[in-house]
């Protein structure tokens, strides 16, 4: 694929399902589903960690959240281990970023030739206080996780992304008014649909309280978490801290219109791509880091192994690339691979390229495996997708196992059923192919009860970071 430029834009929070190419029955993504339906998109791809600074990090790295050991939202990447930035800068190809990066510092070699206007981890530290997970021993934050206002309007994340979509046009300007006529690689990071839940009045209008449905699995319908989640969600319980049953449809709304915020952003992007003249010569990659429950389970944020939280939207157009759903799993680490595979230089990372994984005959059975160890989770979650199943497994609680072909909406939990005790044997053996769940999950508390001391302690990791959302940069 050498000889043509490579964009990727990652959004923050976007819901797989959230976009019209992906079937949603509402959701307004005109710019997305004009990229999809000239590129490929794939259909069932996840995240390596459903929550922002190991998800990035894994990314960056192209290395799962096990092997890089950056756990949670307290451990950014550095340029450690070495990633797909690095693998271009050895290659000669120019590589740059603009926004959101959640990475520790400007001043780390990061692999970017130049950083514009980077969001970064709060004090280069992050979410220590949300480190200490054990159940006898965690916080809950002061603040709403949501925010304080939910509804119409801006916020410094609304007001972030514009900056970052304007830079963008204007770095492909400059790009094609330069002599530079080699090819480039160029990463755009924007924040919506990421809480909190404030969006313009002209996308939270797109969806009037009185349309939006019912979320489904509702606990006040009857239906009981499972007893991991219900532990996880308890530390930041957002659906306990609505005012009034209002102020949760208006949580709705703005998060829908916030996606559709995101979708102008990127079209706003694409357009600029266009008038640079290098829409016929330039690959464009869009995903987000991690999805959102929006509601379901009575859950919100990301932070669990379900499809809401864990998969995310992805798609690949360009020059050679053939229109098309692949329905082979994927994951961000074969993001990371792609971007080297791209530009022909040399990486080594846990991914696949998309351009041999698209080209090839679909593997429904190719496993793709997340987890989570951070804010809120007593004891690590591993999450593997292997063909028509899906196990959730839990140290020191029961899995649940999910057929998604039969029960995409995961609302019946097979894994205690007798009959499908071979499935679950099976997935289990896969997933020990790729992590030892018992030995991972006790590294990860060591690894973090390590960094607590360097800190010099509980009390003092309780003062550091941010309580909630990273702020962004005053650009």
């Amino acid at each position: 694929m050498t000889g043509s430029n490579l964009i990727v834009i990652m959004s923050d929070e976007h819901q797989a399902r959230a976009m019209g190419c992906a079937g949603h029955p509402f959701v307004q993504t005109p710019n997305l589903d004009a990229l999809a339906a000239r590129g490929v998109r794939f259909g069932d791809a996840y995240t390596p960690s459903p929550i922002c600074v190991p998800a990035r990090a894994a990314f960056a790295s192209g290395r799962y959240v096990h092997v890089n050991r950056l756990w949670d939202n307290a451990m950014p990447y550095t340029g450690d281990p070495k990633g797909w930035g690095h693998a271009l800068q050895a290659k000669g190809i120019p590589v740059e970023s603009i926004g959101k990066l959640h990475y520790r510092s400007d001043e780390d070699p990061a692999g970017f030739d130049v950083e514009h206007i980077p969001m970064q981890v709060a004090d280069g530290v992050g979410m220590v206080w949300a480190s200490i997970r054990r159940e006898e021993e965690r916080v809950s934050p002061r603040s709403r996780m949501l925010g304080d206002y939910i509804g119409p309007g801006n916020s410094k994340y609304t007001d972030y992304d514009a900056k970052v979509t304007a830079r963008t046009a204007q770095w492909l300007q400059e790009r094609a008014a330069g002599d530079d006529d080699r090819p480039w690689c160029l990463y755009v990071g924007l924040v919506a649909p990421h809480f909190p839940l404030v969006v313009p009045q002209e996308y939270y209008d797109l969806y009037p309280l009185e349309d939006l449905p019912k979320v489904k699995l509702h606990p006040s319908q009857g239906y009981q978490r499972h007893p991991w989640v219900e532990k996880q969600n308890a530390m930041m319980n957002s659906e306990a801290n609505f005012r009034d049953p209002e102020e949760r449809l208006r949580a709705i709304a703005a998060y829908y219109g916030l996606c559709t915020w995101l979708d102008h952003n990127v079209g706003q992007i694409l357009s600029a791509l266009e008038a640079a003249g290098f829409d016929n010569n330039t690959t464009v990659i869009y995903t987000s880091d991690h999805g959102d429950n929006v509601g379901a389970r009575g859950l919100w944020g990301k932070s669990n192994l379900y499809q809401e939280s864990v998969s995310v939207p992805l798609i690949m157009a360009g020059p050679g690339i053939a229109p098309g759903l692949c329905e082979t799993p994927v994951s961000l680490l074969d993001v990371a691979a792609t971007i080297p595979d791209h530009f022909g230089a040399d990486f080594a990372g846990d991914g696949v390229s998309l351009h041999d994984i698209a080209a090839a005959p679909a593997d429904p059975d190719r496993p793709v495996l997340s987890e989570y160890h951070a804010a809120g989770a007593v004891s690590g979650a591993f999450m593997l997708r292997k063909g028509r199943w899906k196990l959730n497994r839990y140290v020191g609680f029961p899995s649940e196992l999910f057929d998604l072909e039969a029960d995409p909406e995961e609302a019946t939990d097979l894994a205690a059923d007798p009959a499908h005790a071979g499935t679950l044997a099976m997935m289990e053996d896969a997933m020990r192919t790729i992590v030892d769940p018992e030995a991972a999950d006790a590294q990860a508390f060591a690894d973090q009860a390590a960094m607590i001391a360097r800190y010099g302690g509980r009390e003092a990791a309780l003062k550091l970071g941010a309580p909630a959302a990273t702020p962004p940069p005053e650009v």
